[in-house]
């Protein structure tokens, strides 16, 4: 009977598979070509995280949600690719982790004849021929060091559970030379830095002031303000540090739509939209003039007591705003209810 040969070279390829998807996503940079070991919530899969900083002025108090976009392009994108390591620090990651797969490889214990030593992963192969040895460059472009960065993709921080955001993971970093944008599709750009600081916009809470208060009366108007100081703009700028990449979004509240919940009701203006005074309020208080018309406010003209109450919803209307690098000015109108 022929001697039965085992070998568990697979053994060490699976866990060289494990450590390679890693080799575009295992590290995390504070600012370009610095190296610094992955921290939690770096990684996600095989994507990074972005190193963009977010910077936020105006009402900074507690928020109340979100933006949400009404009728507009404007999103925040799930994932891009920016530049991200020099060649020299990419080299340096790359065949440190390379190290650790061909000693796991070598160190594999083997049974019976094994006249060769276990071939290396076909992964790490891959990779060897993509940055090393020339298929398409060669040695990291160590020699165009301080010329160019590796772009790679990584997430919105915010959408790391998004499955959209691991859309950026499919490609291999790649390299660009200095003051040139990539024609890459999500390739990092004042735009995509405006739509991401955009989805950072926090409003404060909104809370509208009723006079009367609690039920409303029929056929009587219902004034409706806020104080002074309420509503300021806010604005939130997304950089890439040591790019000249920028942008700046700013949501200025503009007008606070009144939505009475029925057809049944006179709202005030004829627009249901109150605009923002100069002094950030909205409206005027109740004068104690029960047959005046308020500025902002609104007149019911049914009972509830055979349909219940109406949904009565205001939300706040903001312009959004977006001082971009080397890019015009997008404007925008936005909507957020309130809580």
């Amino acid at each position: 009977m022929p001697a039965i040969r085992r070998r568990f070279w697979p053994i060490a390829v699976a866990i060289a598979a494990v450590l390679l998807s890693a080799l575009n996503g295992g590290a995390h940079a504070d600012a370009p070509g610095q190296i610094e070991t992955a921290k939690q919530g770096d990684v996600n899969g095989n994507t990074l995280t972005s190193r963009v900083t977010i910077t936020t002025s105006g009402d900074t108090k507690s928020s109340s949600g979100t933006l949400a976009a009404e009728n507009t392009d404007w999103t925040p994108p799930p994932c891009w690719y920016e530049p991200y390591w020099t060649a020299k620090n990419l080299k340096t990651v790359m065949q440190s982790q390379w190290s650790i797969v061909q000693s796991i490889a070598a160190s594999t214990p083997r049974f019976g004849s094994a006249p060769t030593a276990p071939p290396l992963p076909p992964e790490l192969m891959a990779y060897q021929n993509y940055y090393q040895n020339g298929h398409p460059y060669k040695d990291f472009n160590v020699a165009e060091d301080g010329k160019g960065m590796w772009w790679i993709g990584v997430q919105n921080p915010q959408m790391t559970h998004d499955p959209r955001s691991q859309q950026c993971s499919n490609r291999l970093a790649f390299w660009v030379p200095n003051n040139t944008t990539p024609n890459v599709p999500l390739a990092v750009s004042p735009q995509v830095l405006a739509e991401y600081a955009y989805g950072q916009v926090h409003l404060p809470p909104t809370t509208v002031q009723m006079s009367p208060t609690g039920k409303q009366t029929v056929n009587l108007p219902t004034w409706i303000w806020t104080d002074k100081g309420t509503f300021k703009p806010v604005s939130v700028t997304a950089n890439l540090p040591g790019t000249g990449l920028w942008a700046t979004t700013t949501a200025k509240p503009v007008s606070l739509h009144i939505d009475p919940g029925t057809q049944a009701a006179t709202v005030y203006p004829a627009s249901s939209d109150c605009p923002i005074n100069a002094d950030g309020s909205i409206g005027t208080p109740y004068n104690g003039q029960n047959n005046s018309t308020p500025p902002c406010g609104l007149t019911y003209l049914h009972s509830t007591s055979a349909t219940g109450p109406f949904p009565f919803k205001a939300s706040l209307t903001c312009q959004g705003i977006a001082d971009v690098a080397s890019l015009l000015d997008r404007q925008r109108q936005h909507r957020r209810n309130p809580t």
